[in-house]
């Protein structure tokens, strides 16, 4: 009979459920990381075994953690294992979480800027990781959702990060402005018959879509109607 295997994040750590195909009866392995929100679990289709977590803290930061045997034992991917036992306050430092986003090649300046809950242009600042999705068949090469809204990805299985700078530079970038819940790329979605066509979602941006691996994106709101804004119908801004 096949098994069952659900991944849980909540604010205060994760947890792995399985059971069998009835699912009368579930083991429950947690909590893991416990006293960390965990934005993000998702296990990897071309390799089972292997999870990856995004956990951040008001106070600790952002940390990525890969388990390659199921969740039983978790490292940070491209942090040291000397590192790795270094704590701050009894919390793992986790200094190699970096994601960087991309400058313009020929003025090293900021690719662009994003408008702000006043309407002003305001720099990307990075925050956390939203959404961690992996390659449907590769098991190093992983893409990460952030807010500041971006797309990231790593073919190293989480070692190293380099946006997929396509997105936010298509053209529409300045217009993007956060929402209640601040600017996060929560929604990462590959298409299974067409490995170079994926979709993202933004909040408060709307959905886009690439049918070149990242390089071109264009908004795909049409249809949506943003009401009691002065354009109920703008390309971006849902």
């Amino acid at each position: 009979m096949s098994s069952v295997r659900v991944l849980v994040g909540t604010k205060k750590g994760a947890f792995i459920l399985t059971s069998d195909g009835k699912r009368q009866k579930w083991d429950v392995n947690g909590p893991l990381f416990p006293g960390w929100e965990i934005f993000h679990m998702k296990g990897s289709l071309a390799d089972p075994k292997r999870i990856f977590v995004s956990q951040t803290s008001g106070w600790f930061g952002q940390i990525i953690q890969r388990s390659d045997d199921g969740g039983k034992t978790w490292s940070m991917p491209g942090t040291p294992s000397e590192d790795q036992l270094n704590k701050v306050f009894g919390m793992p430092a986790g200094e190699s979480n970096k994601f960087v986003y991309d400058t313009s090649p020929e003025t090293g300046k900021p690719l662009t800027t994003h408008q702000w809950y006043d309407g002003t242009q305001h720099p990307w600042e990075f925050k956390r990781v939203w959404h961690i999705e992996p390659s449907l068949n590769d098991a190093d090469t992983v893409y990460a959702g952030v807010e500041d809204a971006a797309l990231f990805r790593s073919t190293d299985g989480a070692k190293n990060w380099h946006e997929v700078a396509g997105l936010r530079g298509h053209g529409t970038g300045p217009k993007w402005q956060p929402g209640a819940g601040g600017m996060c790329l929560h929604t990462i979605l590959l298409d299974p018959s067409n490995p170079q066509r994926m979709f993202t979602a933004i909040s408060a941006a709307g959905a886009f879509r690439t049918d070149d691996g990242g390089k071109t994106w264009k908004p795909i709101n049409r249809g949506l109607k943003a009401e009691y804004t002065p354009d109920p119908t703008p390309e971006v801004g849902y």
